[in-house]
């Protein structure tokens, strides 16, 4: 799962790259010498505004305003040596001069400040994250588990795309889901399908159950707390909920709309498909009748590949969706931890760094 511990440092404006520090001093050194063996008619002294200007764009205030000192300081000394520094026109080119640089430097003050305070908000979005969206356990139940989440937006973490796992009698239990839409409404809807999953794991529902139970869950949720937002009112979530059992060579799973799980086995990729896909949640208030489970074989030696729709429906630069199942059949991996990281690596190659959507990918082996 690819989030960032911790509130990030804010360092990187009293770090400025040593060696772009002698851009602006080069320019101060090369029009002071070039001004003052020039003709006094001639003046470059204007061009000494260039420093702090570039120094704005890599370092912090206190250095851009050092070198803004340094560039004022080296007009005067042109000054003087030109017919004295009290003339108007010296005094002017040192008035303007020492006037842009204070205002340059103010303006890298309220930048940095800015971007600290971004810097905040994205680390309180990730840790947010991290409360909603657990990491799953590396090893469960008889269990190897591997995931990833990559947040489509560097500025914004948390979204719509849920997993979660919980112990039941016998078995592992698993759900992975995708909210409809972006932003405060989706977190919402995920919360309270997460919320209800993990509070139901004590009850010892059985499956079909256990889904008309975030389905419920989803739809209170939708009706009670859309306060009239048409975004909100026209949610749902696409979600799968997996049952592995400690013993026997299968899982069941119900599927309501979600992305069909693959199963890699001896190289080859099988698309396990429902017979009888039941609605997102969301859209009615279900019951247990709603729903059935379908039952597929896994054995030791399977891989189990869940995901959400942000990765298959990532494209390339020509269009193309990223080809998962392909993908995955070309893949020598046989580990979860191995699997994850090569169609992590891929994917966002595939995409060209930048998906449009958030995606998970949870990649499971039974054998600890």
């Amino acid at each position: 799962m690819r989030v960032r511990h911790g509130l990030p440092r804010f360092r990187r404006s009293w770090q400025p790259n040593t060696g772009l520090i002698a851009i602006p001093l080069a320019i101060i050194a090369a029009v002071t010498a070039i001004d003052i063996n020039i003709p006094e008619a001639i003046h470059l002294g204007p061009f000494l505004v260039a420093a702090p200007a570039i120094t704005a764009s890599f370092a912090g205030p206190g250095v851009t305003a050092s070198i803004g000192a340094l560039a004022v300081a080296a007009q005067a000394l042109i000054g003087q040596l030109h017919g004295g520094l009290m003339t108007a026109n010296h005094l002017a080119q040192v008035a303007a001069l020492f006037l842009i640089s204070v205002l340059v430097t103010i303006f890298r003050y309220v930048r940095d400040r800015r971007e600290q305070k971004l810097e905040e908000v994205r680390a309180v979005a990730t840790m947010a994250q991290r409360v909603l969206v657990r990491p799953l356990p590396r090893s469960i139940g008889g269990l190897r588990i591997a995931s990833m989440y990559i947040a489509a937006e560097s500025e914004a973490q948390i979204g719509g795309d849920l997993y979660a796992t919980v112990a039941a009698p016998g078995a592992t239990r698993l759900v992975i889901g995708d909210v409809r839409g972006k932003g405060l409404p989706a977190v919402d809807e995920a919360a309270s399908i997460l919320g209800a999953f993990r509070g139901s794991a004590y009850r010892e529902l059985s499956l079909p159950e256990i889904v008309a139970h975030l389905g419920n869950a989803a739809y209170w949720n939708k009706t009670h707390l859309a306060d009239g937002d048409p975004d909100a009112e026209e949610s749902f979530a696409t979600a799968l909920v997996l049952d592995i059992p400690e013993e026997g060579p299968s899982i069941g799973f119900v599927n309501c709309g979600h992305p069909p799980p693959l199963l890699l086995r001896d190289g080859k990729v099988r698309t396990l498909e429902a017979d009888e896909p039941a609605l997102p949640l969301g859209f009615i208030t279900p019951s247990a009748s709603d729903y059935r489970v379908e039952t597929f074989s896994f054995e030791l030696g399977d891989l189990l590949l869940l995901y959400t729709d942000g990765v298959i429906e990532a494209r390339d630069h020509s269009g193309a969706f990223y080809p998962l199942a392909d993908r995955v059949a070309s893949c020598n991996a046989i580990a979860p931890d191995a699997l994850v990281r090569h169609l992590h690596d891929d994917l966002l190659r595939h995409a060209g760094g930048n998906l449009g959507d958030d995606a998970v990918i949870i990649a499971i082996a039974k054998g600890c």
